[in-house]
């Protein structure tokens, strides 16, 4: 599997000089990978979902603290089906660092993604891990 991402930008309603930045993202499947999403109908399978964080408690933290979690309330509120990363998510982000907060949270999917392929590879077989 290989995640695809495309980067965008266009400028707002009546060029008012914001910038609106746009994450495309597609999970390219080998033919294997094609036929376990189909014998298995993971179609609907959330993969990631993400809920805003409460900003609320960030006055009086710590500089290094209060970044951390003003970073994490950036991301956004963000659900990913095994469809979505199949057929395509596009994502509208108000700022770089919400388009890179998106970013990570879809990468965050396809690798949850990848696992669950990688187990429904060896039903019926035998797994070897090696410590």
């Amino acid at each position: 599997m290989k995640l695809i991402l495309q980067r965008s930008q266009k400028s707002g309603m009546m060029g008012m000089g914001k910038i609106i930045f746009g994450l495309d993202a597609r999970a390219q499947l080998t033919e294997e990978e094609s036929e376990y999403v189909k014998k298995y109908k993971m179609g609907r399978e959330i993969l990631y979902r993400k809920e805003k964080v409460d900003t609320s408690s960030i006055q009086g933290m710590g500089i290094m603290a209060g970044l951390g979690t003003a970073l994490a309330a950036r991301a956004l509120n963000l659900t990913i089906s095994v469809d979505d990363l199949v057929k395509g998510k596009h994502v509208e982000c108000k700022d770089i660092v919400e388009m890179r907060a998106a970013e990570e949270q879809l990468r965050e999917a396809c690798a949850m993604f990848k696992e669950i392929l990688e187990s429904a590879a060896h039903f019926e077989g035998e797994e070897v891990v090696e410590f």
